[in-house]
């Protein structure tokens, strides 16, 4: 746990080092803002396609290597993007980075999961989480001082910090040549059939779509644009208020965990689901930033338990050979992430900021009310 904790540290810092960067990196090669966003698309979408094999992958030749594989195909297409001379390879090369990027995803919360004793998985995952929270902090500052450097520095810090990550995880993960002793019988894994007609699988799976729509469809890419249109304030009031939240939600990472493995994935999902789809949708009508900034700050403490909560329960249904289960679960958010902003922009324009943010806070509820399917019997520490 510990080990892809920093893993996921490194990783972060490089993908934060390289956001602020890439679209004016990719506007040098003479596109418009469509193939920008064409470059966004296409890692997100082709993270969507290689899921369901990585997960087949990971059953077959296990974490371990097809971690560090993943880690070594983003390293080599962010150098790659670096010296690149053309749109389209830039495009292919983001793509490539995209199917990386799933083997890693998905390798590892596998792992985490496997190596994680049930009645500690919430308090796992969240310091899971909280490498990349810390990370995705750090790497817009350090992008920020690169880009003054020069537009590619990014691309090149970006494989350094992945091959560091990779370096990790090849030394240090041990290869799994014995039973996981998480108190499951790792010998017999879960029939996938089994885990489709789980709730707990069901509701932690519409969860994680929920949260990738609101995370991206309204937060990311809605957000900044109240703040600029609506409430009238420069853009810099964004990246302050998503400091705050970021470092709200660092905070709640350590209680959330416990809270999940104490009390439940149950309760966890249910409250959290409630608070985070009434927060999203005051989002819409916050009169000013210091409101805004703080229903940000409970939406990110809500997601916290959001973030936590779910993956436990993967866990919980998949038991320890959990990886094409792992897939789906990591798909749900992918595929919200990818209708999230065209639904949610195509409802500003056509209808209302609060249509759009109304439509991701019923995602949310709906998630907490699927949720009271789950099973009540979980372990307790």
């Amino acid at each position: 746990m510990l080990v892809l904790g920093v893993i996921a540290f490194f990783v972060m810092v490089g993908f934060g080092v390289v956001v602020p960067v890439l679209p004016v990196y990719v506007r040098t090669f003479g596109v418009g803002y469509v193939e920008v966003g064409a470059v966004v698309s296409a890692f997100a979408l082709m993270r969507f396609v290689a899921s369901p094999f990585c997960g087949r992958l990971v059953e077959w030749a296990g974490e371990r290597i097809i971690l560090s594989l993943g880690i070594g195909i983003v390293a080599v297409s962010s150098a790659l993007v670096g010296l690149a001379d053309s749109y389209p390879a830039v495009l292919m090369l983001r793509g490539a980075g995209g199917i990386g990027s799933a083997m890693f995803s998905v390798s590892a919360m596998t792992l985490l999961l496997r190596s994680a004793p049930p009645h500690r998985r919430g308090r796992a995952v969240g310091f899971y989480q909280g490498g990349f929270l810390i990370g995705g902090m750090a790497g817009p500052a350090l992008g920020g001082l690169l880009a003054a450097v020069s537009l590619t520095a990014p691309f090149f810090f970006y494989a350094a910090t992945l091959a560091v990550a990779g370096l990790i995880g090849i030394l240090l993960l041990r290869p799994a040549t014995q039973p996981s002793s998480t108190g499951e019988e790792a010998a017999v894994p879960v029939p996938f059939r089994t885990v489709l007609r789980d709730s707990r699988f069901r509701a932690a799976c519409l969860t994680n779509f929920a949260q990738g729509w609101t995370s991206i469809g309204v937060r990311s890419a809605l957000i900044p644009v109240l703040v600029v249109e609506v409430l009238r304030g420069p853009a810099a009031w964004t990246g302050i208020a998503f400091a705050f939240a970021a470092v709200a939600q660092t905070l709640a990472l350590a209680p959330a965990g416990r809270f999940v493995d104490t009390v439940g994935r149950k309760p966890a999902i249910i409250g959290a689901g409630v608070v985070g789809g009434v927060t999203v949708f005051a989002t819409a009508f916050a009169p000013n930033i210091v409101v805004l900034t703080v229903l940000l700050c409970v939406y990110a403490v809500a997601a916290a338990f959001l973030g936590t909560a779910p993956a436990a329960a993967v866990g919980d249904a998949a038991g320890t050979r959990g990886g094409r289960p792992v897939a789906v679960f990591s798909m749900a958010a992918d595929l919200g992430a990818i209708v999230g902003p065209l639904a949610a922009g195509w409802l500003v324009e056509t209808a209302s900021f609060g249509a759009a943010f109304g439509l991701s806070a019923a995602l949310l509820l709906a998630a907490a009310v699927y949720a009271v399917r789950m099973p009540r019997a979980e372990p307790v520490a």
